[in-house]
């Protein structure tokens, strides 16, 4: 079953047309060469060796690769350079399977063995004995970006490599594989065979961007190496010199990948340098999710057709792919790229080592595109990055006392921010400037100086690198105590990081990848005038990038994270002419949705951090979480303590053989004989630096003549020697994203092609009910909605609880509230919320005529989504006296306590207090009511 590229016809211009990594350069056309073309693997073994095929998804070329099996400690890798074919595979196994049979001709026990199907390789490792390999052999699609796959692990296979006869048993092996295997290679590792994760989509849409000169491609192409460079046009019949003009011929682009965020770089460097680049596959660590919004073009519909296109989406029954009529599919991608440099656990992994890089660093970045094109080249992209991680100081908690806060200590006197100037000199070739440091730890009013510590010594370190650099790169720095203000009733934190995330998005910008959008001119608006980052002639790009931080980079950090994102996609969504306006309002679908899509990312983080899930959430902040959310964020914090006090260190051991960090080896003390992993992360501990970086110019050279531009995206002479070209045809599998996608070589169904474990959809969140907007961006009230806003609970007392908590919210103060509030720092926690409660205004309760005209439009609310109805007019006034008496009566009746016969009847009458005019009738007719005491 062959399927249609979405909105074109499957002709050979329309196959031409969506080739998602063909760029079209001034100069020559180029695209991107796949990761790792061979996604299906299967091993074979002997006694002497292990054999390793490998194949496209076509199953037309196979490579194979020879493992020895007879080295009880070396490892010996023959990469067979030839490509052979499905028949010349076949063959080739077939006498290898013959000729290491006992006896020819015998068929009772075959020479060769199969082992295992897999999808790829993680790595190799070796503890004390020989290496062992490491496969992937579940897969499960998590999200796709312009037709490239993105696949979360869900299960491997270890396999030992020599054979029985030549192991050399070690007592301690046993126990280190236990160990590697404590990093659970099923949660949360994520890879992909034609897309680079560890870079983002700008760096890896820009580099397709770059002019490059003939003679520039020729150079390079001839400096690779004679592996690399081998023709692979013999078979196809075209021109091998490199003829420009010829159609179908296209230059390869291949770059390196950000080894910062790779987490089996270590594992693969053993095999690097002597196998295929098509046998190296790179994964990342973090979190990998995928929603969609559907879009709706209301002036399209009539809304009697309403009605109609609620049947079409409820009876679609694509797992992602929505079937749409009058709207189109927007997906919503979440990557967050976590660092495999000083990577640990929460109370052993704090601020940063000698080299810059800091605990838990996360890169996190939102990707936005019109699902309903697929192409890179004709499709509409957008991402914005932001960041967190420790405090870039030397320092950390002491865990030797129980105590759920260990204090903070700075380990190291850093007085030139020696250490600071190396992690933000990473993020200027990384993200460009400016560099926006939000630091939410707590400033003042401290008994005990606890977080205060970290500001105190951060503050003076941005000075100290700011009075070098020129003025239009300095690092800006932002110090919010977001906890102070959240206890405080007078202060709305939202609203206060709403305006803290206003300003960032306006000085760093987002990146687009087309410039022909006419959305803003139609449609204007003062706050894109403002907008910052770096207009092409292709669209935009973002410069600079926010900083996020508090003590853990958890929970404060994950809802400002939050906001900032929440900013970014309107903009994002604006610029892609989906809304009217860059702004979105809290309680629509697509906001409720982009926030499950940010808790389940904390949670995610959180839990591989700290070992819990998030203890304080964006409804928390909000202040309309349910009563049962406090025993949840009990439960949370102690299973974060526990996990703290007891697993963590044993998770770290893990951590640092997984990365290769620490090598067994029989001279030196095992790894759970080391008294701390200070040394290991310390590579100034070891040995004597070489060079010593000035202190007054400690930015890399070249960074500053290329801001505000990430001197990483510049195509310079250093950057130069990352990419690898070659000639390639475009109708390659390695280049064809149509063939790759739609598969026409083979019968496939929609349910293979289109499944994806997707995290949410805006069909969750849509009402239920017939006659209200469908759109994402309206405004909605709890019970319209088709999910619960409190979790996955659809219970209507915590829908009511919702509303009585956000109607008894005070109103946001205004800025001179928030400064004048924020100088004052002579009291402590306790005494700035007794204060603030003793400022806080009363709430005025509502009168019950109000109360009984608000169930009264519940009710016609609830007529309306029952029946379809508009109420024509509002009931007369005698009707409502009348209603209100009843419901007035009905209300008491309830709470009336059941007497028993026998009570005396005295004790009735004292408690009949009230008599009540229940109708107008000929006779005077008057009902008596009995008040409970």
């Amino acid at each position: 079953m062959r399927h249609p590229t979405p909105n074109c016809s499957p002709g050979t211009a329309d196959r031409a047309a969506h080739h998602s990594r063909l760029m079209c350069a001034p100069f020559f056309n180029k695209t991107r060469i796949s990761n790792s073309l061979y996604n299906r693997l299967f091993s074979s073994f002997s006694s002497q060796r292990y054999f390793l095929v490998g194949s496209n998804n076509a199953q037309t070329k196979h490579r194979v690769l020879k493992i020895d099996r007879t080295e009880p400690r070396d490892l010996v890798v023959i990469d067979d350079k030839h490509v052979y074919s499905q028949q010349e595979v076949r063959e080739l196994l077939g006498r290898l399977d013959l000729g290491n049979r006992t006896k020819i001709g015998q068929k009772g026990s075959s020479g060769l063995s199969r082992a295992v199907s897999a999808f790829g390789i993680v790595g190799f490792v070796r503890f004390l004995e020989g290496y062992y390999i490491v496969l992937i052999t579940k897969r499960r699609k998590m999200a796709d970006i312009g037709g490239h796959a993105i696949y979360k692990i869900e299960d491997t296979n270890m396999i030992y490599i020599p054979n029985d006869s030549v192991r050399v048993t070690h007592p301690d092996e046993a126990r280190y594989v236990r160990m590697f295997q404590n990093v659970d290679l099923s949660s949360n590792f994520y890879f992909s065979y034609s897309y680079d994760l560890s870079h983002s989509l700008q760096y890896n849409l820009t580099l397709l961007r770059t002019p490059l000169e003939p003679a520039e491609v020729e150079e390079l192409h001839s400096s690779s190496s004679k592996q690399d460079s081998f023709d692979i046009f013999e078979d196809e019949g075209l021109p091998t010199q490199g003829n420009i003009q010829t159609p179908n011929l296209v230059y390869g682009l291949k770059n390196e990948p950000y080894g910062k965020y790779v987490w089996n770089g270590r594992l693969l460097e053993k095999v690097k340098d002597t196998v295929h680049p098509d046998w190296l596959m790179y994964i990342i660590h973090g979190f990998c999710g995928q929603s969609s919004i559907l879009v709706y073009v209301c002036n399209l519909v009539n809304l009697n057709d309403m009605k109609f296109l609620k049947h079409i989406l409820l009876l679609s029954s694509l797992h992602d792919e929505e079937l749409l009529i009058y709207g189109r599919p927007v997906y919503v991608t979440l990557i967050a790229r976590r660092s495999s440099r000083f990577a640990g656990t929460r109370f052993l992994k704090r601020g940063a080592n000698c080299e810059g890089d800091v605990a838990n660093e996360v890169e996190t970045e939102q990707i936005i595109h019109d699902a309903s094109v697929m192409s890179f080249t004709a499709g509409s992209y957008s991402s914005y990055v932001q960041v967190r991680g420790s405090v870039p100081l030397y320092w950390s908690q002491d865990i030797s006392t129980m105590m759920p806060k260990p204090p903070i200590r700075l380990d190291q006197a850093d007085p030139y921010a020696h250490v600071a100037a190396l992690h933000f000199d990473q993020m200027l070739q990384r993200f460009g400037s400016p560099i926006i440091i939000l630091n939410l730890v707590k400033q003042k009013r401290e008994k005990r100086k606890h977080e205060k510590i970290l500001s105190e010594e951060l503050y003076p370190a941005i000075i100290n690198l700011n009075q070098f650099l020129p003025p239009e790169h300095c690092i800006d720095y932002i110090a919010w105590d977001m906890a102070r203000y959240t206890k405080s009733k007078l202060c709305n934190v939202l609203d206060r990081l709403g305006m803290i995330a206003e300003n960032v998005v306006k000085r760093t910008g987002f990146y687009i990848n087309r410039s022909d959008f006419h959305c803003h001119a139609l449609r204007p608006d003062e706050r894109w005038g403002d907008l910052g980052g770096l207009v092409t002639s292709h669209g935009r790009l973002q410069t600079g990038v926010l900083r996020t931080n508090c003590v853990d980079c958890l929970d404060r950090t994950n809802t400002a994270q939050f906001m900032v994102g929440k900013c970014a996609l309107a903009y994002q969504l604006y610029a892609l002419g989906m809304i009217d306006k860059p702004k979105l309002q809290f309680d629509t679908d697509s906001v409720r949705l982009f926030e499950e899509l940010y808790e389940d990312h904390g949670d995610t983080l959180s839990l591989q951090y700290g070992g819990s899930q998030l203890v304080h959430r964006v409804k928390t902040y909000r202040k309309i979480a349910p009563w049962t959310q406090h025993s949840k964020d009990i439960m949370q914090t102690l299973s974060r303590y526990y996990s703290n006090a007891f697993s963590d260190a044993d998770r770290q051991d893990a951590i640092n053989l997984f990365l290769q960090v620490y090598q067994p080896c029989e001279s030196k003390p095992h790894l759970w004989e080391l008294p701390t992993d200070f040394y290991l992360h310390q590579s100034n501990t070891m040995a004597l630096p070489q060079d010593r970086r000035s202190y007054t110019y400690w930015w890399s050279e070249g960074v500053l003549s290329y801001l505000p531009v990430p001197y990483d995206e510049v195509l310079c002479e250093k950057n130069r020697k990352k990419v690898m070209i070659k000639r390639v045809n475009r109708y390659d599998e390695s280049t064809d994203m149509y063939t790759e996608f739609f598969k026409p070589y083979e019968l496939t169904s929609f349910d293979d092609t289109f499944c994806i474990a997707m995290t949410n959809s805006a069909r969750e969140f849509m009402p239920k009910s017939v006659g209200l907007d469908p759109s994402p961006f309206t405004v909605r009230k709890p019970e319209e909605t088709g999910k619960s806003v409190l979790g996955n609970k659809s219970n209507k007392e915590e829908a009511v609880l919702q509303r009585k908590t956000a109607a008894s919210a005070p109103p946001p103060p205004s800025e001179e509230q928030i400064s004048s509030s924020s100088e004052d720092d002579s009291e402590d926690d306790r005494e700035d919320d007794a204060t603030a409660s003793q400022r806080s205004t009363p709430i005025k309760l509502a009168e019950s005529g109000d109360n009984v005209r608000t169930q009264e439009e519940q009710q016609q609310q609830s007529a309306r989504e029952t029946y379809g109805l508009n109420l024509s007019a509002f009931p007369r006034e005698e009707d409502l006296l009348i209603y209100r008496r009843f419901a007035h009566l009905g209300q008491n009746q309830h709470k009336v306590e059941r007497r028993d016969q026998s009570t005396d009847p005295q004790k009735i009458l004292e408690n009949m207090i009230n008599l009540f005019q229940m109708a107008k009738m000929g006779m005077g007719f008057k009902q008596k009511f009995v008040h409970p005491a």
